[in-house]
This record gives structure tokens, C-alpha cells and sequence, in this order.
């Protein structure tokens, strides 16, 4: 089997925090959002990942490198597309066209998910989908009495399902979805100035392919600082029992940590209340500060600050009192 993450966008909504590094690199309870992404496709699978491509703009060697690295921790090789122009999802996987070959997972990099199931890789096809309370803002699958696909809508203006597809699928004949991307290309299918991939799925169903859905137990989106924050809090507690959260080589003095809270390597915390649901990157430093729900990157230095509900980059420093921060790489901010 192989998966194809598509990884191109810019992140806007994540800014200042993707103007360094794109968005699925972030991380999440001390990883980057795209390998717990990876790690947990792997583990509801059925059968090996042979391949893992990353689809992405010109991030960069060293970010290149990284994904590499995150395929090869789960025993599969990782490969590297380009998509150097926005023309939709559709457009995104068929950058991957090697890999569309046999069986193939699509997971794009912005979502996480909690699940206790195990892909049935018989199927013809599967779309992951997920309850919510306005489906009018996702697109959504309406099903028959088989518990089939009879349709997809995107952002239904009126009701017709609150199962909204969250950005996971699964093909049993990744050559047949390459030829239906292919189509769109050729035949310049498009809407809103981009190729879709619902119109891809609803050409395969429509020639016969059964699409059934997927359920996961809890759907985690990093679309922009507060949900990323959110996220960061629901996945520390997801793997509070099965993840070493805190590196043995913190060095804690007069300090209070609240769990769970991811803490890297050589961690400094002197005389401050950390947690819950904070995770704190390698080599930084704390001082004297209350800090709750947020993620704080690696090398910063933090000093006499009430911080929640927040965001630091690297290499930030920061030395005031607030309580609400998204502060990007390389900052400084004193009283």
C-alpha cells in the first residue's frame, strides 16, 4: 500500500507560524502534525506501507529531509512531489502519479484523528467521515440502507447529512483513480478555477466503484492557532498512557508540572507552574511563569509571563505578562 499526502498549501491561517515552515511540520504534543498523521494511517492499516509521497511547494532541502526521515520511521520509503501552482486537490494527488499505482491511502495534512478500526483494505474504496454540527461549512456523503456512498455534496446550503468527509481515503486500484484525475485534467473539469477531487469520486461511483464510509471516534482539525492549540491539548491526552510526554533530561527547580505536557530535550523550568496540556520544545528555558494549553517551541526563553491558550515559535523571547499569544519564529518582546 502506499499514501499520498498532499502538503502544498501556504498555511495563511497558521501565520506567523508557516512563514518559516509549512503548517504539517508544526508540532503537535512534541511531533510534527504530519508524522502523527503518518503514524496513525500506519496503525489502522491492514497490510505494509511501501511508500510515503509528500506533496509539496519548495519548502526546502532540509524540509524535504524531514519528510523522508518521518516516512522511513514507519519502514516506508519516502518520495517527494512538487505542486508549484494551487489548482486543487485533484490536481495535488495526480502530482503524485508514481505512487497511484495498487492499493492507496489520500490524507491530506491538515486534519488528525482518533480511531479504534482497522482499514479493510477489500473495499473498493472508503471515505472517512466524521458527525458534525454544521455541515453546511464541510462538504458531506449521503448513504443508502447498504451503508454505501450515494452521493457528495460540498457545503450543503440545506441539510442532507452531517457525515462531513474529513480528508482521509482509501482506493483498492490506485491506477483507476489515477485515471479519473487524469480526465479532469484533460478534459479541464474544473470548479472554481480548480480540479476537485469529489469530482473524480463521483465519476468512479458513477461507473460502478462502491464507496462505504469510515468512522473515527474523534476528528482534530490545525486549521489556524486555536484549533492547532486544541488539538495540541486533545492529543497529549490521547497518548498520555502510550508516549514518554517528558524527556528525562528536563531540569526542574522549584516548579510545578501539571500533566500531561509533552517537555523536550534539556529543557530549563525554574520556578514556574507548567500545564496542563502544554508542550514545550528542546533547549528552552522558563523562568518564573504560569503557562497553560499552549504550544511553545524549541530554544525559546520565557521569563516572568502568565501565558494560555497559546503559540510561540522558535527562538522566541519573551518577558511580560499576557495571556492569549500566537508569536512567530525569531521574535523578541520585553516589558
Amino acid at each position: 500500500m502506499n499514501i499520498i499526502i498532499p502538503m502544498a498549501g501556504m498555511g495563511k491561517r497558521l501565520r506567523p507560524h508557516t512563514l518559516t515552515v509549512p503548517k504539517p511540520l508544526i508540532p503537535v504534543a512534541g511531533k510534527p502534525i504530519v508524522q502523527r498523521l503518518v503514524e496513525d494511517i500506519v496503525k489502522v492499516t491492514d497490510e505494509p506501507v511501501d511508500e510515503i509521497a509528500f506533496i509539496v511547494g519548495r519548502f526546502g532541502a532540509e524540509v524535504e529531509a524531514s519528510l523522508i526521515t518521518i516516512a522511513e520511521k514507519v519502514g516506508a520509503k519516502g518520495r517527494i512531489f512538487y505542486q508549484d501552482e494551487p489548482l486543487g486537490t485533484a490536481h495535488a494527488i495526480l502530482c503524485a502519479e508514481p505512487c497511484l499505482r495498487k492499493k492507496v491511502m489520500v490524507a491530506f495534512a491538515d486534519t488528525l484523528f482518533a480511531a479504534s478500526f482497522t482499514l479493510n483494505s477489500n473495499e473498493d474504496g472508503i471515505i472517512w467521515v466524521h458527525r458534525v454540527n454544521n455541515p453546511e461549512s464541510f462538504g458531506v456523503v449521503t448513504l443508502n440502507d447498504n451503508g454505501e456512498i450515494t452521493a457528495m455534496i460540498e457545503k450543503p446550503k440545506t441539510f442532507v447529512s452531517d457525515l462531513a468527509i474529513i480528508g482521509i481515503y482509501y482506493f483498492k486500484d490506485g491506477e483507476n483513480l489515477k485515471e479519473e484525475l487524469q480526465f479532469l485534467i484533460d478534459n479541464d473539469v474544473m470548479e472554481k478555477g480548480e480540479y476537485q477531487l469529489t469530482n473524480a469520486l463521483e465519476n468512479m461511483r458513477n461507473k460502478g466503484i462502491r464507496f462505504k464510509i469510515g468512522a473515527v471516534d474523534e476528528w482534530l482539525d490545525c486549521g489556524n492557532k486555536d484549533a492547532t492549540v486544541y488539538t495540541n491539548q486533545r492529543v497529549l491526552e490521547l497518548k498520555k498512557s502510550t508516549e514518554r510526554l517528558i524527556c528525562p533530561t528536563l531540569s526542574s527547580e522549584n516548579s510545578v508540572i501539571v500533566e500531561p505536557c509533552y517537555i523536550g530535550k534539556n529543557v530549563e523550568i525554574r520556578s514556574s507552574v507548567i500545564g496542563p496540556h502544554v508542550s514545550i520544545g528542546d533547549g528552552t528555558r522558563i523562568l518564573n511563569a504560569v503557562i497553560s494549553n499552549s504550544i511553545i517551541q524549541q530554544q525559546c526563553i520565557i521569563e516572568k509571563a502568565v501565558i494560555k491558550n497559546s503559540m510561540l515559535g522558535n527562538h522566541v523571547q519573551y518577558k511580560q505578562a499576557a495571556k492569549d499569544l500566537s508569536i512567530g519564529d525569531y521574535s523578541t518582546e520585553n516589558e
